[in-house]
C-alpha cells in the first residue's frame, strides 16, 4: 500500500469516461428483518441478547428498503464467472442513498463520484468493483432524514451493523457476481471474503464504519437512557457493538461524526479480532469544526498503539483547508478505494503513513 501515493483527485477522473467504460447505478428493493421499531426495540430474525443490543430484541414482520449500486463497466448479470469486490459507501446523518451521488456533484451529465470509479477502472488503477450506497437507518421511518435526539430514525444508524450482516449483504452477494459469498461460513471462506469487501463513510456514516465494524459504542438520547450526555447533541453511549471485523478486511472513516469512539476502544476491537485489520484509512479537512477535533481526533487517541500488530496499515490524512465536504469525501473513497483494491501490490510490513493533501 505504500506504493500507492495518496493524492487529490485528479481533475480529469471527475469528467466522464469515454462511452463503453462507464458503470450504471441502479435502485434495487430488499426485505430487512433486522431493524428498530417505533417502540426502539430491536426487530430481529436472530437470537440476540438484551445483554448484547442494549435493548429488547423481538420477532417482527420485514420491512421493504431500497439501495443505490454502482455496476462497473462490463457487468454482466448472465456471465457468473466474472466476479467483483464489493464497497460500502455510507452517508451522512441527513442523507441517504443518494448522497453520495448527487453530493459529488455532476459532470458531463455523471455523477462525479461515478466518474471517479469508471476513470480507476478504466485506467487500470482498481480492479472492477460493484458499490453500494446504502440507507443507514435501520428503522422501520428509515425516510426520515431529520435530525431528531429522540427519534427512532436517529437511533438506527447505531444499529445498522444487523441489517448490514444478515440482510443487505446476503442480499447483494445472492443477487450478484461477487467474489465473497456470506452463505459460506467454512473457516476459509469467512478469510477469504472479508478481503474482498470494504467500508467507508462520510460523517455520521464514517462513525458507523468505526464504531461498528471495529466494536464501538452505541448511542441513544438520555431521555431514554435516564444518563448524561458528553456532547450537546443529546445522545448517550449504552452498549457496544459486536464489531464486523469478521466481514471486512478494510475499513474508511471520512470525517467521522463526534461520537465517534476514542481510539483505545477501536483498537482494542481490532487487537481482539483473530482477523485484524488489513487497512484503516481516516481522514478530515484540517478547517472541519465538526469533526476534526471531535471525530476525527477522538478516533486517533492510542489507537495505533492499542490495536497493535493486528492493524496492518494505518492511514491519517489531513486536508488542508478541508471542511466538513465534499472536497474532502470525494478525495476520501478515491484514494481510499485505490489502497483496499488497486492493481499496485501492497507492502508487506505494517505501517502508519500520515499524509496532507494540499
Amino acid at each position: 500500500m505504500s506504493k500507492v501515493k495518496i493524492t487529490a483527485v485528479p481533475e480529469e477522473y471527475k469528467k466522464a469516461a469515454p462511452e463503453g467504460r462507464r458503470g450504471r447505478i441502479q435502485e434495487f428493493s430488499y426485505p430487512v428483518r433486522n431493524y428498530i421499531n417505533r417502540s426502539r426495540q430491536l426487530v430481529t430474525d436472530r437470537p440476540v441478547s438484551r445483554e448484547e443490543a442494549g435493548r429488547e430484541s423481538v420477532p417482527g414482520e420485514a420491512i421493504l428498503k431500497k439501495v443505490n449500486l454502482y455496476l462497473p463497466p462490463g457487468y454482466d448479470a448472465n456471465d457468473p464467472a466474472t466476479k467483483y469486490n464489493v464497497l460500502y459507501l455510507l452517508h451522512g446523518v441527513g442523507g441517504n442513498r443518494y448522497e453520495w451521488l448527487q453530493g459529488s456533484g455532476q459532470v458531463d451529465g455523471n455523477f462525479v463520484i461515478a466518474n471517479i470509479f469508471d476513470n480507476l477502472i478504466g485506467n487500470g488503477d482498481l480492479q472492477p468493483l460493484i458499490v453500494v450506497f446504502p440507507e443507514g437507518r435501520s428503522t422501520d421511518d428509515w425516510e426520515n432524514t431529520a435530525f431528531t435526539p429522540d427519534g427512532t430514525n436517529l437511533l438506527g444508524f447505531y444499529y445498522f451493523d444487523y441489517e448490514l450482516r444478515y440482510d443487505l449483504i446476503p442480499f447483494i452477494e445472492a443477487n450478484f457476481h461477487t467474489y465473497a459469498n456470506i452463505a459460506d461460513q467454512a473457516a476459509e471462506a469467512l478469510a477469504a471474503n472479508r478481503k474482498h469487501r470494504a467500508i467507508a463513510g462520510l460523517s455520521m456514516g464514517g462513525m458507523q464504519a468505526l464504531n461498528l465494524t471495529l466494536g464501538g459504542w452505541r448511542y441513544d438520547s438520555i431521555n431514554y437512557t435516564k444518563t448524561t450526555s458528553s456532547f450537546d447533541n443529546g445522545l448517550d453511549q449504552t452498549v457496544k457493538s459486536p464489531g464486523m471485523l469478521d466481514l471486512f478486511a478494510y475499513v474508511g472513516a471520512f470525517s467521522s461524526a463526534p461520537t465517534t469512539s476514542d481510539g483505545r476502544t477501536l483498537g482494542a476491537g481490532i487487537a481482539a479480532c483473530n482477523y485484524g485489520l488489513d487497512l484503516l484509512y481516516l481522514t478530515c479537512g484540517d478547517r472541519d469544526e465538526i469533526s476534526f477535533q471531535s471525530g476525527y481526533g477522538r478516533s486517533l487517541e492510542g489507537l495505533t498503539d492499542t490495536a497493535g500488530d493486528k492493524l496492518a496499515h494505518c492511514c491519517q490524512v489531513v486536508v488542508a483547508g478541508g471542511r466538513h465536504d465534499f472536497g474532502v469525501w470525494t478525495n476520501g473513497a478515491y484514494n481510499f478505494a485505490r489502497l483496499a483494491f488497486g492493481k499496485l501490490e501492497a507492502s508487506p510490513a505494517p505501517e502508519v503513513v500520515q499524509v496532507e493533501i494540499r
